[in-house]
Protein backbone atom coordinates (compact mmCIF):
# COMPACT_ATOMS: atom_id res chain seq x y z
CA UNK A 1 0.00 0.00 0.00
CA UNK A 2 1.60 3.34 -1.20
CA UNK A 3 0.19 4.50 2.43
CA UNK A 4 2.79 3.30 4.23
CA UNK A 5 5.77 4.49 2.15
CA UNK A 6 5.19 7.66 3.02
CA UNK A 7 5.39 7.98 7.18
CA UNK A 8 3.71 11.73 6.51
CA UNK A 9 0.43 10.18 4.87
CA UNK A 10 0.26 7.01 7.54
CA UNK A 11 0.43 10.14 10.31
CA UNK A 12 -2.32 11.75 8.40
CA UNK A 13 -4.58 8.77 8.33
CA UNK A 14 -4.00 8.03 12.29
CA UNK A 15 -4.84 11.32 12.88
CA UNK A 16 -8.08 11.27 10.46
CA UNK A 17 -9.05 7.94 12.56
CA UNK A 18 -8.62 9.82 15.60
CA UNK A 19 -10.51 12.36 14.68
CA UNK A 20 -13.01 10.03 13.92
CA UNK A 21 -12.97 8.47 17.82
CA UNK A 22 -14.54 11.41 18.91
CA UNK A 23 -17.79 10.23 17.44
CA UNK A 24 -17.83 7.81 20.64
CA UNK A 25 -16.97 9.99 23.03
CA UNK A 26 -19.05 13.41 23.30
CA UNK A 27 -17.03 16.97 24.41
CA UNK A 28 -17.49 17.40 28.10
CA UNK A 29 -18.20 20.71 28.81
CA UNK A 30 -16.59 20.32 32.39
CA UNK A 31 -13.51 19.12 31.48
CA UNK A 32 -13.31 20.95 28.37
CA UNK A 33 -11.85 18.52 26.72
CA UNK A 34 -13.44 15.77 23.89
CA UNK A 35 -10.80 13.17 24.01
CA UNK A 36 -11.96 10.23 23.74
CA UNK A 37 -12.19 8.50 27.31
CA UNK A 38 -11.28 4.88 25.38
CA UNK A 39 -8.84 2.41 27.57
CA UNK A 40 -8.32 -0.10 24.58
CA UNK A 41 -7.81 -0.48 20.74
CA UNK A 42 -8.55 -4.21 19.24
CA UNK A 43 -7.00 -4.49 15.89
CA UNK A 44 -8.32 -7.44 13.66
CA UNK A 45 -6.16 -9.27 11.90
CA UNK A 46 -4.57 -8.59 9.65
CA UNK A 47 -4.54 -5.35 8.69
CA UNK A 48 -5.92 -3.79 11.98
CA UNK A 49 -2.40 -3.81 13.22
CA UNK A 50 -1.32 -1.89 10.60
CA UNK A 51 -2.98 1.50 11.85
CA UNK A 52 -4.52 0.11 15.43
CA UNK A 53 -1.49 0.10 17.70
CA UNK A 54 -0.90 3.84 16.39
CA UNK A 55 -3.60 4.48 16.84
CA UNK A 56 -3.83 3.19 20.46
CA UNK A 57 -0.81 5.48 21.11
CA UNK A 58 -2.16 8.64 19.97
CA UNK A 59 -5.08 8.25 22.45
CA UNK A 60 -3.66 6.70 25.27
CA UNK A 61 -4.92 3.67 24.92
CA UNK A 62 -3.61 -0.52 24.90
CA UNK A 63 -3.37 -2.53 21.67
CA UNK A 64 -4.98 -5.63 21.71
CA UNK A 65 -4.72 -7.66 18.86
CA UNK A 66 -8.03 -10.10 17.97
CA UNK A 67 -6.07 -13.35 15.95
CA UNK A 68 -6.78 -16.02 14.05
CA UNK A 69 -7.55 -19.45 16.17
CA UNK A 70 -3.68 -20.92 17.29
CA UNK A 71 -1.85 -17.80 16.90
CA UNK A 72 -2.15 -15.95 20.06
CA UNK A 73 0.16 -17.76 23.23
CA UNK A 74 -1.61 -18.50 26.76
CA UNK A 75 -5.75 -19.03 27.66
CA UNK A 76 -7.60 -17.01 24.89
CA UNK A 77 -11.69 -16.59 24.29
CA UNK A 78 -12.83 -17.83 20.93
CA UNK A 79 -15.16 -16.68 18.62
CA UNK A 80 -16.70 -18.19 15.09
CA UNK A 81 -17.62 -16.14 12.51
CA UNK A 82 -19.11 -17.05 8.58
CA UNK A 83 -16.89 -16.54 5.46
CA UNK A 84 -17.63 -17.17 1.71
CA UNK A 85 -16.35 -20.82 2.19
CA UNK A 86 -17.18 -21.90 5.56
CA UNK A 87 -16.71 -20.91 9.62
CA UNK A 88 -13.43 -19.33 10.70
CA UNK A 89 -12.38 -18.50 14.29
CA UNK A 90 -10.96 -15.39 15.77
CA UNK A 91 -8.88 -15.36 19.46
CA UNK A 92 -7.82 -12.71 21.51
CA UNK A 93 -6.32 -13.61 25.19
CA UNK A 94 -8.63 -14.15 28.13
CA UNK A 95 -6.25 -11.54 30.12
CA UNK A 96 -6.31 -8.83 27.45
CA UNK A 97 -9.28 -6.30 28.54
CA UNK A 98 -10.42 -5.83 31.94
CA UNK A 99 -14.01 -6.07 33.21
CA UNK A 100 -15.69 -2.65 32.45
CA UNK A 101 -13.27 -1.34 30.11
CA UNK A 102 -14.26 0.77 27.08
CA UNK A 103 -13.36 -0.63 23.61
CA UNK A 104 -13.14 0.46 20.32
CA UNK A 105 -12.80 -1.96 17.43
CA UNK A 106 -10.73 -0.79 14.20
CA UNK A 107 -10.26 -2.80 10.66
CA UNK A 108 -9.45 -1.33 7.70
CA UNK A 109 -12.77 -2.61 5.78
CA UNK A 110 -15.86 -3.84 6.35
CA UNK A 111 -17.64 -5.39 4.24
CA UNK A 112 -20.44 -8.64 5.19
CA UNK A 113 -19.40 -7.67 9.17
CA UNK A 114 -18.75 -10.94 9.93
CA UNK A 115 -15.17 -10.58 11.51
CA UNK A 116 -16.03 -7.42 13.12
CA UNK A 117 -19.18 -9.14 15.03
CA UNK A 118 -16.83 -12.04 15.42
CA UNK A 119 -14.53 -9.24 17.39
CA UNK A 120 -17.45 -8.00 19.68
CA UNK A 121 -18.35 -11.05 21.07
CA UNK A 122 -14.55 -11.74 22.13
CA UNK A 123 -14.70 -8.40 23.71
CA UNK A 124 -18.12 -9.40 25.55
CA UNK A 125 -16.75 -12.52 26.33
CA UNK A 126 -14.31 -10.77 28.76
CA UNK A 127 -16.19 -8.09 30.13
CA UNK A 128 -14.96 -5.30 27.92
CA UNK A 129 -17.79 -2.39 26.83
CA UNK A 130 -17.56 -1.71 23.42
CA UNK A 131 -18.32 2.03 22.76
CA UNK A 132 -18.03 1.79 19.31
CA UNK A 133 -16.47 0.40 15.45
CA UNK A 134 -13.76 2.09 13.32
CA UNK A 135 -13.21 1.28 9.92
CA UNK A 136 -10.89 3.22 6.81
CA UNK A 137 -13.95 1.89 4.05
CA UNK A 138 -17.29 0.45 4.12
CA UNK A 139 -18.79 -1.66 1.14
CA UNK A 140 -22.64 -0.67 1.91
CA UNK A 141 -24.46 -3.17 0.06
CA UNK A 142 -22.91 -5.68 1.17
CA UNK A 143 -24.66 -4.35 4.80
CA UNK A 144 -22.51 -5.19 7.24
CA UNK A 145 -23.51 -2.59 9.77
CA UNK A 146 -26.48 -4.54 10.10
CA UNK A 147 -24.78 -6.95 11.84
CA UNK A 148 -22.93 -4.72 14.67
CA UNK A 149 -26.26 -4.15 16.43
CA UNK A 150 -26.61 -0.51 18.52
CA UNK A 151 -22.86 -0.08 18.64
CA UNK A 152 -21.91 2.64 16.64
CA UNK A 153 -19.87 2.80 13.68
CA UNK A 154 -18.11 5.08 11.83
CA UNK A 155 -15.94 4.88 8.28
CA UNK A 156 -13.63 7.24 6.73
CA UNK A 157 -14.88 6.21 3.22
CA UNK A 158 -18.32 4.08 1.71
CA UNK A 159 -18.25 2.38 -1.28
CA UNK A 160 -21.93 1.97 -2.61
CA UNK A 161 -21.78 -0.18 -5.28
Amino acid sequence: MPLFRDPAMHAKLLRALELQALHFAPFSAASGSSAPSVDVIVGLDARGFLFGPGLALNLGAAFVPVRKRGKLPGPCVTASYEKEYGADFFQMQEDAIKPGQKVIIVDDIIATGGSAAAAAELVRQVGGQLVGYLFILEISFLKGREKLGGVPVVTLLEEAE
